[in-house]
């Protein structure tokens, strides 16, 4: 039977050669796809594929190599902390302009500068292309938008942008707070990770389509990509949640297990929203392996430990079966007005993390309800 190709992952052309490189020094054949050409200048970015066999391998040479943490494709370290900051990606979508008004405000409440960071794919010119346009039925270079053409279009945006928010300023709409536009070029999830593990803001604040997403790739949509990898909090907006400011957020539904790094996310979570008064359901997932239910003496000591440590804050818990999560969660969250939905997120083994969805990736695209990611 023949050895069917398989998507590895989905880069700018530069970085996809520099994978290749790495891929093929271990002897795993690969192979650029996407790069054509008829529609060079087309995709947001080119897949690196494999052979289905060779791909246990090749998840373990990227691991061993960092690759998803960049360190072979950003040869930067953290700088010092410096001034707080919010993160705002912005891709000029209703739904990212909603997740700008709210991070305005978040930052205000943090006293925090905003970054607006847009991220845009420059085409990949082919001198090979004019022999087809010659040859070929293939539009002629000058029919394909240059890249000037693409960069001024972007500009125009941003500038639209940045007037937008001056004057929402000058009508008291939008708080007065410092903010910066920067443009990257590249994949966006790879920039906006990039960014975050150099700068390192308090948060990123980010839009999403939501739940009308259906098709999960290998690297799948921007925001969910974000959240499974960033370093930093994240702050999720499905484009039909409702807008609602920070100080007005109160019930937080959080998914825990109640193991150690459960609690210390709980305490991040708690000691960076200090100002806000919560009342906090803790949903324990009972998974296909476990099939058990919490027993009163453990849910006893869990009550009595944060009764201990957090006098101030109203608990209640919930126990769910996985296979019946979503469905629950729907109901739970519209029959107690939960204003967001929490989970922490570690770092799996990437072998898990490619193929088996996070419980954050799930609720992301199935929720109207804002999802945030303690890290």
């Amino acid at each position: 039977m023949e050895d069917k190709l398989v998507t590895l992952a989905i880069l700018t052309y530069s970085k996809a050669q520099i994978l290749q490189s790495v891929l093929e020094n271990e002897g795993i054949e690969s192979y650029i796809h996407n790069v054509n050409l008829i529609q060079p200048v087309i995709s947001a970015g080119v897949r690196v594929r494999i052979k289905e066999s060779d791909l246990p391998k090749a998840l373990k040479v990227i691991e061993s190599s960092s690759w998803l943490s960049s360190e072979i494709l950003h040869e930067e370290s953290p700088k010092p902390a410096g001034s707080p900051q919010v993160l705002i990606p912005v891709d000029f979508s209703d739904y990212s302009l909603k997740a700008c008004e709210f991070g305005f405000h978040l930052a205000e409440r943090m006293q925090a500068e905003v970054v607006l960071l847009h991220v845009h794919f420059t085409p990949i010119y082919m001198p090979s292309l004019q022999y087809a346009t010659d040859h070929f039925d293939v539009p002629a270079v000058e029919n394909i938008p240059s890249i000037k053409s693409m960069l001024e279009d972007v500009h125009q945006k941003i500038n639209k942008l940045t007037q937008d928010i001056d004057k929402k300023m000058e009508e008291g709409t939008c708080p007065r707070v410092k903010y910066t536009c920067i443009l990257r070029e590249g994949i966006p999830e790879e920039e906006i990770l990039s960014y975050a593990r150099h700068e390192r803001p308090l948060i990123i604040v980010m839009g999403t389509r939501g739940e009308h997403q259906k098709d999960l790739e290998l690297i799948g949509s921007v925001t969910a990509e974000v959240i499974e990898r960033s370093p930093t909090f994240v702050y999720a907006i499905p484009e039909r949640a409702p807008s609602k400011p920070i100080e007005d957020i109160h019930k937080v539904a959080l998914f825990t297990s109640f193991d150690q790094r459960d609690l210390i996310a709980f305490d991040s979570l708690i000691t960076t929203f200090k100002d806000n008064q919560f009342e906090v359901t803790f949903i324990h997932i009972n998974s296909h392996e476990e099939k058990r239910k919490w027993n009163e003496i453990t849910l006893a000591g869990i009550k009595e430990y944060f009764k201990k440590q957090y006098p101030d804050i109203e608990f209640n818990y919930l126990s769910v079966d996985e296979e019946y999560l979503l469905d629950n969660l729907d109901r739970f969250v519209q029959e107690n007005r939960i204003d967001v939905i929490c989970t922490s997120n570690y770092k799996r083994n990437i072998f898990a993390r490619l193929f088996n969805p996070s419980i954050a990736r799930k609720m992301l695209f199935h929720s109207n309800t804002p999802l945030l990611i303690i890290k």
